[in-house]
């Protein structure tokens, strides 16, 4: 049945709706879900029609980290299970991190150890207030992945990257909002009402500028102020050729809304 598939893909649209869906586990992260989450974010990476992504979890939380009752009962070959495992969640991070749209975290419940990885490789985070963070590698004896490494430090700064790595605390949203891990704290009630405004306002967006903006915004930490100059100049051309520029420029000079198709 398609509500036990571990990955859910809802296309409303130009906006889509992935759900973790392992409720039963928290959707802790097995082979199974990597596999479908990989092939859901590389599938809507190419979707010209998707112009706005959001990734949810279904039941109680988003996701509370690998399926630690799958490591136990492969602890014989444990090193080639999870290095497949890392090596399929990874690829999926990769896609979040270069698709052509906006991705957006809809968090709440358990968000921990490669559920908060996860979460730190999209562009937007929105959490409930019930919403619990734990990087929580080290409570298992094992140093982070799924890209954490790099963005936890590149959000919060070095010391506290290695609060949160090494003594993997347990900390609320609050603190989350306060640490600049998430944009926005909401009720839980209000939560996908708050998601969806949210993916609708992007997904009206000029979306092949939002491209250029996040990948211009992703390769900054890695390049000098010279070659990132350069790479804003080409960008900012290239955009000026879109029918969003001309209807952006249009609506301004006549004080309207302007009308984008991501074109």
């Amino acid at each position: 049945m398609a509500d036990e598939a571990p990955v859910i893909v809802e296309r409303a649209g130009p906006i889509a709706t992935v759900t973790l869906n392992r409720p039963q586990v928290l959707n802790a992260l097995d082979l199974g879900m990597a596999q479908a989450f990989r092939n859901a974010m590389l599938d809507l990476e190419q979707d010209t029609a998707i112009r706005c992504v959001v990734i949810r979890g279904a039941g109680r939380g988003f996701m509370a980290g690998g399926d630690v009752a799958g490591f136990h009962r492969d602890l014989d070959h444990i090193e080639t299970v999870a290095g497949e495992l890392i090596e399929v969640f990874h690829e999926a991070v990769k896609a979040v991190a270069r698709m052509p749209k906006p991705v957006i975290a809809s968090l709440h419940g358990a968000v921990a150890g490669a559920g908060l990885s996860l979460a730190l490789n999209t562009d937007l985070a929105i959490a409930a207030d019930n919403t619990v963070f734990t990087l929580a590698y080290a409570a298992i004896g094992v140093s982070p992945d799924g890209g954490s490494t790099f963005h936890l430090p590149r959000i919060v700064g070095m010391r506290r990257a290695m609060e949160i790595a090494l003594l993997a605390d347990r900390f609320d949203a609050a603190k989350a909002l306060d640490l600049g891990l998430v944009n926005r704290v909401v009720p839980e009630a209000d939560l996908a009402g708050e998601t969806d405004r949210l993916a609708a306002r992007l997904a009206a967006g000029p979306t092949r500028a939002y491209a250029a903006t996040k990948t211009l915004v992703r390769a900054s930490f890695e390049t000098d102020l010279v070659t990132q100059l350069d790479a804003e100049r080409a960008a900012f051309v290239a955009s000026t050729a879109t029918s969003d520029f001309a209807s952006g420029v249009v609506a301004f000079t006549s004080k309207k809304k302007p009308e984008f198709r991501g074109e």
